[in-house]
């Protein structure tokens, strides 16, 4: 199993970006995929999640209006669309599967990480 994340970089606050998430030896409706960020000096936390069944998605307080994850299916890639980034977005983001199934995701016990891509806001 595989999980390559990608498309972070270097944006002005305002501005959006882009995550792909992109699964290999795994399928996306057998696993549900949460985004984790950690920035310098900070805890991972959890920012956003999608369930196997592709359900509502889930979003953590300060994702919530700026930020919306999706799938495709035939592509076997998650997306985050993050919108309105601020500085304190600045964190390593990472993906993760998790093959509990259900109606919901979580944010702990993951079966397999990705790499992380790198997102800094600033001015």
């Amino acid at each position: 199993v595989q999980l390559q994340a990608s498309g972070g970089g270097l944006v002005q606050p305002g501005e959006s970006l882009r995550l792909s998430c992109a699964a290999s030896g795994l399928t996306l409706d057998r696993y549900a995929i949460s985004w984790f960020r950690q920035a310098p000096g900070k805890e991972r936390e959890g920012v956003s999640c999608i369930t196997a069944i592709g359900g509502s998605p889930y979003y953590t307080e300060s994702a919530k209006g700026r930020f919306t994850i999706s799938r495709d299916i035939a592509k076997n890639t998650v997306y985050l669309q993050m919108n309105s980034l601020k500085p304190e977005d600045t964190a390593v983001y990472y993906c993760a599967a998790d093959q509990r199934l259900g109606p919901r995701c979580y944010y702990y016990n993951m079966d397999y990480w990705g790499n992380g891509t790198l997102v800094t806001v600033s001015s």
